[in-house]
């Protein structure tokens, strides 16, 4: 097996993430430090370790999580601002799919398999976010138009599948993207001269919060699992 699989499998990283630790040399595999990414293991022999911690197989979890405001979207922070980990109780080394803002609250995936982290936040597949969003001001029709035709975001094009109005406020719309870049929504409606003071993750692909507080969380199902991965196929 090649060692970004078994490490994306372990829930170390995705296996994006585990290439870029075996290019700084933080991978050993029998005492030897990996320096190839076509580098293949023996699950069932080989003994690997992470600056210096072994890699063990690990049933994979998968966690919804309604994130509040004042936590960090990470596994730690330099800041020492409280994380969405400590947020959830499990003996499995977790780590959240993507990023919200600290002030960001909404629907949050925390997984240790690399793989589905992958699945769920590239691109290429193109599975959409639900954002209700706060403005400073109201939306004019013209400014619409441009973010659902397209807006220079750092030098790329974005843009919104939809956008809605549900409360009736053109300072409250809710907008979907298929989008993951850091801050998507917010630099969006920065381009235009609008300034987000609040955002809501609705929803993520088929992921949603029904009968789920703000702090808490469950376990994905099933169905909701598979979906994700139906919808990436």
């Amino acid at each position: 097996m090649r060692i970004n699989r078994f490490l994306a499998e372990c829930g170390i990283a995705s296996r994006r993430k585990a290439e870029e630790l075996v290019l700084q040399r933080r991978i050993v595999v029998n005492g030897k430090t990996v320096s190839t990414l076509a580098f293949n293991i023996n699950i069932d022999k080989d003994k690997v370790f992470v600056d210096g911690e072994p890699v063990r197989s690990r049933k994979h979890v998968y966690f919804l999580l309604h994130k509040p405001k004042g936590y960090v979207s990470t596994t730690n922070d330099e800041k020492k601002r409280p994380t969405v980990v400590s947020l959830i109780k499990t003996n499995e080394k977790i780590f959240p799919v993507g990023r919200l803002d600290y002030n960001t609250t909404g629907v949050l995936v925390l997984t240790n398999d690399g793989d589905f982290a992958q699945l769920l936040s590239h691109p290429s597949n193109n599975i959409p976010r639900e954002y209700e969003v706060k403005l400073d001001k109201p939306l004019k029709e013209k400014d619409e138009e441009k973010l659902l035709r397209s807006v220079f975001v750092e030098g790329v094009r974005g843009k919104f599948s939809s956008i809605k109005y549900p409360a009736n406020s053109l300072k409250n719309p809710t907008v979907i993207t298929h989008e993951g870049r850091n801050h998507f929504v917010k630099n969006m409606f920065a381009a235009l001269g609008y300034r987000v003071i609040g955002l809501h993750r609705k929803s993520f692909g088929n992921i949603t919060l029904i009968n789920l507080p703000e702090g808490a969380y469950r376990q994905l199902t099933p169905n909701e699992i598979k979906g994700i991965k139906k919808h990436a196929k």
